[in-house]
């Protein structure tokens, strides 16, 4: 299959669209350059999140929490101590807070000299040290702050000194990119009000905003009456709301001080503000999935394994260890017709299609059986898990349950993204193809992952597919808060013009039969990679 060696295959990583930390409510650049180029030029590669928060001897919540959050997904994180607990499973039995000054020389000497990305801060137990941190972070300005008020302990310890409430608001906040209050943080900073409702956390979210930053999540984990975990996010126009599934075990300490730190972490990457909130609430939700049945501590609240992806299966070394949109960049699609044509075995025209660049492969097989199509769906999931690419599955949720593949792709006519989620739990890709912004928006409450829009141009890959052209991938792209992929019709002569219209959340294009309906899908591969390639180094 592979007709000539393949040249190496850059690995990107998207640039950093994050604002300088300079005033508030400030609008994100987003510099257009190579993002190899850009990587090069930083001069600490490796994404770096400073948390500023409390210990826990425990090391379910606070700084450990933190640290272990920030590892799991890949970002550097250093640490400034606010207060030494003593704690376990069945609450807290002592907080002995560390001296002002010492929390300014730990600020001055990290910040100082490590090139910190985002601040992220948890436990402030008193106003001088809220003051202490806001000095500090107007003399080594950070490109995001976020905060997350830390007043009371899930056991329902008090955590900070009443005073802390004026400073957080009239203070820190003004300065945050993002605010992660719970309910109960939510409604103390609010003087006591009542949140039993979705329209409840709304109305909270849109108080909290008048205090100043540029984002805030109240988080519903604790809603007692609701059968799904909802986080209300708001940026000062639009709501949206994250709806994840309620995990039933009693290893929940630390969600907070998780959810947060993830967040840091993923905007220290370079994510979006909300792509790195969906990001994080996915990861919370998988660590809580994969540890529910632990057991550590004799209390009623245990710890949750943040590192749960150094043991489950789909998480080996070398395979995908999450979603990135900017795996959709050239996203091949098989086609079991054009695999017998040119005398292609579905693994060879995959290993081909990994040679060549594909970045994430969909094995759409509609004239195979069951039996064969598993065992062709392990072989590609061997050969994709060894390439770090990832695998989904079309339509057929069986086959990428029994073969452990990285997700499924579903149509309007299959069953849902939620239905999906179900099946295969947290954790896994789930793409939804769509044509209208009405299905984007069902899309992303269902829970989806990206989306594949088209058919751009006309195509003979699937009948009655209509074509939507440039307008109407635009109105999808317009609409949609996921990753879009362009699909129907594309291929080395149209694929340019796709990647030029520059939608922010158009990822890449999803191809079939410019790539599997030919002799060489290695070159052919290449050579559509290196024209997607040259587009967007030149937008």
């Amino acid at each position: 299959m592979s007709c000539a060696p393949p040249p190496p295959i850059l690995r990107l990583h998207p640039p950093s669209s994050i604002s300088p930390f300079s005033s508030p409510r400030r609008p994100h650049l987003s510099p257009r350059t190579c993002p190899w180029r850009l990587a090069a030029a930083r001069e600490m590669p490796w994404p770096h999140v400073l948390t500023v928060a409390g210990s826990d001897s425990s090391a379910g919540a606070g700084i450990q929490a933190d640290v272990k959050a920030c590892a799991a997904l890949g970002a550097y994180c250093s640490s400034v101590i606010t207060a030494v607990t003593a704690q376990n499973t069945a609450g807290v039995q002592g907080v002995h807070l560390v001296p002002e000054e010492l929390i300014r020389e730990q600020l001055q000497s990290v910040l100082s000299d490590m090139s910190v990305d985002v601040v992220k801060t948890g436990m402030l137990p008193s106003a001088g040290i809220i003051k202490i941190l806001c000095e500090s972070l107007q003399k080594f300005p950070v490109k995001a702050l976020v905060v997350d008020p830390v007043m009371v302990s899930t056991s329902g310890d008090s955590l900070s000194d009443p005073s802390t409430l004026t400073y957080y608001r009239d203070g820190l906040f003004a300065m945050a990119d993002i605010v992660t209050p719970n309910v109960k943080e939510a409604s103390k900073l609010l003087g006591g009000v009542s949140l039993h409702t979705i329209a409840d956390m709304r109305d909270a979210a849109e108080s909290i905003y008048k205090f100043g930053p540029r984002y805030v999540l109240v988080k519903g984990g604790d809603m007692p009456d609701s059968s799904e975990a909802i986080d209300v996010f708001y940026d000062g126009k639009e709501f949206v709301e994250f709806r994840g599934h309620r995990i039933k075990t009693r290893n929940t300490h630390g969600t907070g001080c998780t959810l947060a730190s993830s967040i840091a972490a993923e905007l220290a990457k370079g994510s979006s503000m909300l792509n790195a909130v969906q990001v994080a609430k996915n990861f919370v939700e998988s660590a809580l999935h994969h540890s529910k049945d632990l057991v550590i501590g004799n209390g009623p609240q245990g710890p949750f394994d943040h590192l749960f992806r150094l043991k489950c299966p789909p998480y080996n070394i070398g395979s995908q260890q999450r979603f990135n949109p900017d795996s959709l960049f050239l996203y091949a699609v098989t086609d079991s017709r054009m695999n017998k044509r040119w005398g292609h075995s579905i693994e060879d025209a995959v290993k081909a299609a990994i040679e060549g660049g594909a970045t994430i492969v969909q094995l759409r097989e509609k004239d195979i059986e069951s039996r064969p199509f598993l065992e062709a769906a392990k072989a590609c999931m061997e050969i994709c898990r060894s390439s770090g690419v990832p695998l989904l599955i079309n339509d057929r949720v069986d086959i990428a349950l029994a073969c452990n593949a990285d997700g499924v792709h579903v149509g309007q006519s299959d069953i849902s993204a939620r239905e999906v989620r179900e099946l295969l739990g947290p954790g896994k890709i789930i793409g939804v193809s769509c044509k209208t912004p009405a299905q984007a928006e069902q899309a992303w409450r269902d829970g989806a992952d990206y989306l594949g829009c088209g058919g751009v141009f006309p195509t003979t890959t699937k009948a009655n597919n209509p074509t939507l052209g440039f307008g109407g991938l635009k109105a999808v792209c317009l609409a949609s808060k996921l990753p879009v992929v362009a699909i129907g019709g594309i291929n080395a002569t149209n694929a340019g013009s796709v990647m030029e219209l520059d939608f922010p959340n158009l990822k890449g294009v999803a191809v079939v039969s410019a790539l599997f309906d030919r002799e060489c899908v290695s070159s052919e591969t290449r050579n559509l990679r290196s024209i997607l390639a040259s587009v967007r180094c030149l937008a």
